[in-house]
């Protein structure tokens, strides 16, 4: 049976959190402190995966339906909606700023450098400072990021 609204507003919290079935892998998780949680459950190449479509009451069961066949539709054109949500993000955070998408390559690196130089980088670039990591340069100005390959 479909959930309803109503059913919705008079799910109270409870001593362990529990799911609200609606229908196609979509249920609405309550926890102890009171929190709803809209949930997907689906299978892409044979692993379980959750998606979150957000927070009840500031997503409504129809947008969260909505939701639930969009990424439906993406499953069934061999599309994980999980992936494709992560790549949406990080397009939409780096979109046409260079220095962003540097600063992102070289932040998944900065592990493998050095702890002066990870508290250098950390502290951020100033004017003419120049950085390496693993034959590629960072030369920041304050404008300009000038990225070479050695």
């Amino acid at each position: 049976m479909p959930l309803t609204d109503t059913a919705i507003r008079a799910a109270k919290p409870r001593a362990r959190a529990f799911k609200l079935f609606d229908g196609g892998g979509l249920y609405l998780e309550v926890s102890p402190a009171g929190g709803k949680w809209w949930r997907w459950k689906y299978r892409f190449a044979g692993k379980e995966n959750r998606l979150s479509f957000g927070v009840y009451p500031d997503v409504p069961l129809k947008a969260a339906r909505d939701k639930r066949d969009a990424a439906r539709r993406q499953l069934a054109a061999g599309i994980d909606p999980s992936q494709a949500r992560r790549a949406e993000k990080v397009a939409q955070a780096n979109a046409g700023d260079f220095e962003a998408i540097a600063r992102s390559l070289a932040t998944a690196e900065v592990h493998y450098w050095s702890r002066s130089r990870q508290e250098l980088w950390h502290k951020g670039a100033t004017s003419g400072q120049i950085q390496r990591l693993r034959g590629v340069r960072y030369d920041c100005d304050a404008d300009v990021l000038l990225l070479t390959v050695e």
